[in-house]
């Protein structure tokens, strides 16, 4: 039997790959710690889950609009212009099966095949196989711990050839956490300037947790700037801000051109989405704010913790996160060393061994494209972020 040539363009994401080992061990009775996925170990607030029991009471359970609800659109439209200064209209948002379709159809309605796509590194895993998958040609620019892992405007111009399509990040960043300022946005954007066919995806998914400024504050846009408002691609969604990780509910704001592009591309794939994740989203977006600030909150207090356990930690360098619920160190310190029966030579080896060994779950930074770092997230509770530091240190005191 003979399986399309699609399959392999593209790789299973390393985040799904370390889940699945752990819960396979997990099945034999090993004591796992998960450190892997970015999962918030919140409940969705309840005056969410109460939308979503109403939406059922109503009947919401028939076929949505491709782009969603009218009234939804308009929210996101509304929740753009608070949050973030942004004027978008609704027929210029679509609301997709999670962020990461939304991410999909975005770039399948931009890249043709050949057309190069910037991503600086580190990266969310999804990007470059996205990519790959519509037959684009990925250009990797590695940014440095020096640098907040943020890409220079030097380093974007110099990556920027005749065959530059589109251009995609992430701010606050997975893996790195790092959060890009005003001021850095602007200079970036001022390089766009210059090459008007090069689109800007702009993965905002983080922004809620964001420990940069007060609550709700602190985030910072490309899309504000007037002269790239028809290149811009913003994505969201409720998974990390909301703790909506299973209801499965992003979105993307764009140009009305790629809106529509990639309302037609879902068309196909998926159609509209949940008709109850969608009236729950309404909620979230119009609703009292005051549960994601409490876990932001809470999000801080495991951050603090989390860089005092890494230092702990011999040999190992940590730039703090400003975002998101990750860390990101520096390991190839251990890098050929061993621990009698296990050699460890990369980050693959070495999250291999935290898991095996440590029964701790972590991911590859290879996987997101700085292969001397692993990602810890610390999406889990103070106990088991305890727990999981304290079986990577003995197991890491074990290699010489």
């Amino acid at each position: 039997m003979q399986l399309s040539s699609l399959l392999l363009r593209f790789n299973e994401p390393e985040t799904l790959k370390m889940a699945k080992l752990g819960r396979a061990l997990k099945a034999q009775g090993a004591d796992i710690t998960d450190l892997s996925l970015g999962e918030p170990d919140f409940d969705t607030p309840d005056h969410i889950k109460a939308a979503a029991k109403k939406a059922i009471d109503e009947n919401y359970s028939h076929y949505t609009p491709v782009a969603g609800y009218l009234d939804l659109r308009e929210a996101i439209c509304a929740k753009l212009k608070r949050d973030n200064g942004l004027d978008f209209s609704p027929e210029q948002i679509v609301v997709s099966t999670g962020a990461k379709q939304s991410i999909a159809n975005a770039v399948l309605s931009i890249v043709d095949a050949g057309d190069e796509v910037i991503i600086p590194t580190p990266y969310w895993v999804t990007y470059s196989e996205i990519v790959r998958l519509g037959q684009g040609v990925v250009r990797f620019v590695q940014t440095t711990i020096e640098n907040g892992y943020k890409i220079t405007p030097q380093e974007l111009e110099a990556a920027i050839t005749e065959r530059t399509r589109l251009f995609m990040f992430s701010s606050p960043c997975n893996p790195s956490g790092a959060v890009y300022s005003k001021d850095e946005l602007e200079a970036l954007a001022e390089v766009f300037k210059r090459y008007p066919a090069i689109f800007i995806m702009s993965d905002e998914i983080y922004e809620y947790i964001n420990f940069s400024g007060l609550p709700g504050s602190g985030h910072e846009s490309i899309a504000q700037f007037d002269f790239l408002k028809d290149r811009v691609i913003v994505i969201n969604g409720l998974s990390k801000g909301f703790a909506m990780t299973g209801w499965r509910l992003g979105y993307l704001a764009a140009p009305l051109a790629v809106a529509k592009a990639c309302e037609k591309i879902q068309g196909q794939f998926t159609s509209g989405a949940n008709a109850v994740s969608q009236r729950a989203a309404l909620s979230a977006l119009t609703g009292d704010m005051q549960p994601t600030y409490k876990m932001l909150e809470e999000f801080g207090h495991r951050r603090k913790r989390v860089m005092e356990l890494l230092k702990e930690l011999p040999f190992i360098e940590c730039s703090e996160p400003q975002g998101a619920f990750y860390v990101f160190p520096m390991v190839n310190h251990y890098f050929g060393m061993t621990d009698g029966e296990d050699t460890i030579a990369n980050s693959d080896d070495l999250c291999m061994y935290f898991l095996n060994k440590a029964h701790v779950s972590t991911v590859t930074g290879k996987a997101f494209g700085e292969p001397n770092c692993i990602r810890i997230s610390f999406a889990n509770s103070m106990e088991n972020i305890e727990k999981g530091f304290a079986k990577i240190k003995a197991a890491l005191a074990r290699l010489k």
